[in-house]
């Protein structure tokens, strides 16, 4: 009887971490990158990178993120700067997101992020979160 029993809980848990490391392998079916950058105009190059990595992977595209951080974080409010990536990133499948502690440290005002853009509270950290994830990580 003993042995039945435990023959029968081995089986149920190797089902489960089976099943467990089926989705697991599932959420990674798809590439998924973030780019790091602390230049708007950087985003040009990244925005054309994107794209021909989707062109390239068709189906096997994921989540591209670009995290804008550091001193120039500014640029992000200044619409001349902008304006013209946002378009391109969108139709690109490109998520633009800004750091929330360089916001802070850089003194710009946050009304003036765009509505659009995602801020995270600390660029390098969502980085890392987003690599533990396993997202591709490159930083400019």
């Amino acid at each position: 009887m003993k042995t039945y029993i435990l023959s029968a809980l081995f089986l149920m848990l190797t089902l489960f971490s089976t099943a467990n490391l089926k989705a697991q392998q599932h959420q990674n079916d798809k590439n998924n990158y973030v780019v790091l950058t602390k230049k708007v105009p950087q985003l040009q190059p990244i925005i054309l990178t994107a794209e021909a990595l989707k062109a390239e992977e068709g189906d096997d595209f994921g989540d591209f993120q670009v995290i804008i951080c550091g001193k120039e974080i500014g640029d992000i409010t200044n619409t001349h700067k902008i304006k013209k990536f946002i378009g391109k990133a969108e139709e690109a499948g490109v998520h633009l997101v800004a750091c929330g502690f360089s916001l802070n440290k850089f003194k710009i005002d946050t009304t003036k992020v765009p509505e659009e853009r995602k801020v995270v509270e600390n660029g390098i950290l969502y980085n890392f979160q987003l690599q533990k994830k396993g997202y591709k990580s490159l930083s400019l």
